[in-house]
């Protein structure tokens, strides 16, 4: 795969160059708080992006996290390539971190973490009354998704919070009246911590930072969408990934849903899991038919492509005509810098929901990696 660094510092990720500042004030304030309430916790469950393992690492936390008793949990597995999959667990464990991949929105999948989470705390539960598990993690990684299953997991045990919104944690010493946590064991008492997500103040590796903002843990604004989409564009090319989609080359769309009556009305917003509403059959066939054609128009020029992948500047051609192509083949009717962002913005929302398929962005480091 080609070294992008330097093509994507060409970019302009941020318009004065070198490292990412766009630290909230807010983020400040929580990240204080976090390490105070670390030192107190006796558990942490560490929620990553599958899809990132490595890039959606909170780097400032690490030092204190690796004191602490830890699972990484690696959230949206459902996104994330099941083929590399084991790869990463095998890294971590290299690593001697207890590592374990879940769908935030499966109980089944949550309830296998907490049994991990119980499990590790055998060994201090005799000695301790109550104990504090804390779920920390980077923006949009699935730590509100986490917290409302382990919820419903806790109200089934203790149906006492299912009256609450969260049941707050007094008892704790030093811990300040405003922790608020789900209690999902009894003697001891063992209680799971939201916080806040946070980011470090300055991200100094600007691949790092486009990653984090394909992931959505970074504003699109703050980045651009259009920025975004070249650079997912660009490992996608050079990982040749588009080629695994030649069997779409020359098979006409299906084309199902100008069969039905009703014009499809569905808006790819609605696959965001905010603004989640189920389609109908008009809904699905128009979703399916849009990610075979924009799959199929990557193919296409990936295979017709004849310059250097590995140069910086023939790349950049390959995705300039790529994003023409896509305008086409998305039916977008918008002129120039106004229909290339709208290519960027429904290009994300079907990387972003999976509908392209299963991506792992970040790179297994080499076993020599994880050793040192």
């Amino acid at each position: 795969m080609v070294k992008m660094k330097g093509w994507i510092g060409q970019m302009g990720f941020n318009k004065n160059g070198g490292n990412i500042n766009w630290f909230p004030g807010h983020m400040d304030a929580a990240n204080r708080a976090i390490r105070r309430r670390l030192k107190l916790s006796d558990f942490v469950i560490e929620v990553r992006d599958a899809r990132i393992p490595l890039s959606s690492a909170n780097e400032d936390l690490q030092p204190m996290l690796c004191e602490k008793r830890r699972v990484i949990a690696l959230n949206k597995k459902d996104l994330a390539n099941p083929n590399i999959m084991h790869r990463w667990i095998r890294y971590f464990n290299s690593c001697k971190q207890e590592c374990f991949p879940i769908n935030a929105h499966s109980r089944s999948s949550v309830q296998k973490l907490l049994d991990i989470v119980e499990f590790k705390l055998k060994e201090v539960i005799t000695r301790e009354p109550t104990l504090l598990v804390m779920v920390v993690g980077v923006p949009n990684v699935g730590k509100s998704a986490l917290i409302n299953s382990i919820h419903q997991i806790a109200s089934s045990r203790f149906p006492v919070q299912e009256k609450m919104k969260r049941a707050t944690v007094g008892p704790l010493p030093g811990v300040s009246q405003d922790i608020a946590g789900y209690k999902i064991a009894h003697q001891p008492s063992i209680y799971v911590l939201d916080t806040p997500g946070v980011l470090v103040p300055s991200i100094p590796d600007i691949e790092t930072g486009l990653k984090l903002a394909l992931a959505g843990s970074i504003k699109d604004s703050v980045v651009g969408e259009d920025r975004i989409v070249q650079y997912l564009l660009a490992v996608l090319n050079t990982r040749g990934t588009p080629l695994h989609w030649r069997h779409l080359i020359g098979r006409e769309t299906e084309g199902l849903h100008h069969e039905l009556d009703d014009k499809p009305e569905y808006n790819l917003k609605d696959l965001l899991p905010k603004r989640r509403k189920p389609p109908n059959k008009s809904d699905t066939y128009y979703i399916e038919d849009m990610v075979s054609e924009v799959q199929r128009t990557l193919c296409t020029t990936l295979s017709e492509f004849n310059g250097n992948l590995e140069d910086e500047s023939e790349l950049e051609i390959l995705i300039d005509q790529q994003f023409e192509a896509l305008q086409t083949a998305l039916k977008i009717p918008y002129k120039a810098s106004e229909g290339r962002m709208m290519v960027s913005k429904k290009f994300l929302t079907l990387f972003r929901t999976g509908k392209l398929g299963p991506f792992i962005l970040d790179d297994v480091p080499d076993a020599s990696d994880s050793a040192s």
